[in-house]
């Protein structure tokens, strides 16, 4: 299962990104964290790696090699490929889990982000996983992946929603866009502080037709982590990140 971790800046994609990949490894399963988010950086981190991998923007030969090939059908060179076909420099790994990145965002005036979206929509389309493998991507903010056909090669959308009229109006345009590529959509409430707020969210979520599958409260275990730039894990928050792992998973076995 491909899983698009989707929602608007802030919302607290990359944590639980880190949460539920952490939750898959102790569950058995092999797990590939995509990092798709060309502005932010500290992903790697809150993984536990000192070091993030290479970008695969350089496995094509960067940006500007990469927009001579945007026209050709094929950017990557193989058809299909498995976790173990990515080169190791461009691939880091610890115990489980393995952890690749499209490319960043690194000095003023090099151009948009359009080439990382087209290597990012192809290496998602080709990626093949064995039935004990699940990648989890870490989408940029917004709803612009959408536009560039990223989440074509993916199975779940799954959405992050903090307690924002923003957020829940990302949401609600996130919701559609998926429904026009026929993928699954389902919503986590995060930062959440109070039974009260949870309720209220829930209520809007559930007007537009947004499907709740978990909460994960406002944890200062995870606040601490990412101050420090450590990785992330235990506390109330790994709990319920667990909680929605598990409903990812039975109705992926439902789909099936």
């Amino acid at each position: 299962m491909k899983i698009s971790v989707c929602g608007k800046g802030g919302s607290g994609k990359s944590v639980l990104t880190g949460l539920l990949a952490n939750q898959a490894i102790s569950r058995g399963f092999g797990v590939i964290v995509v990092d798709s988010d060309e502005s932010n950086s500290g992903l790697f981190k809150m993984l536990g790696f000192e070091t993030p991998p290479v970008p695969l923007m350089e496995f094509v030969g960067g940006k500007k090699k990469l927009r001579e090939k945007m026209s050709q059908p094929n950017i990557l060179a193989q058809s299909h490929f498995s976790i173990r076909e990515i080169p190791s420099r461009h691939l880091i790994r610890r115990n489980g889990l393995a952890l690749v990145s499209i490319g960043k965002i690194l000095q003023a005036l090099e151009g948009c982000a359009c080439p990382m979206g087209v290597l990012n929509r192809e290496f998602l389309k080709k990626l093949l996983l064995g039935k004990k493998e699940i990648a989890i991507i870490d989408m940029e903010a917004g709803v612009e992946h959408f536009g560039r056909g990223i989440d074509e090669g993916i199975d779940r959308v799954l959405l992050v929603v903090e307690p924002s009229f923003e957020s829940i109006a990302v949401a609600e345009k996130i919701k559609g866009l998926a429904s026009g590529l026929d993928k699954a959509v389902s919503a986590v409430l995060n930062k959440i502080d109070s039974e009260k707020i949870a309720l209220i969210l829930e209520g809007k979520l559930r007007i537009k037709g947004i499907e709740i599958i978990g909460t994960v409260p406002n944890d200062p275990l995870v606040f601490e982590a990412c101050l420090e730039g450590r990785a992330i894990g235990g506390g109330q928050a790994f709990h319920a990140a667990g909680k929605v792992l598990d409903n990812l998973l039975s109705k992926n076995r439902d789909m099936d």
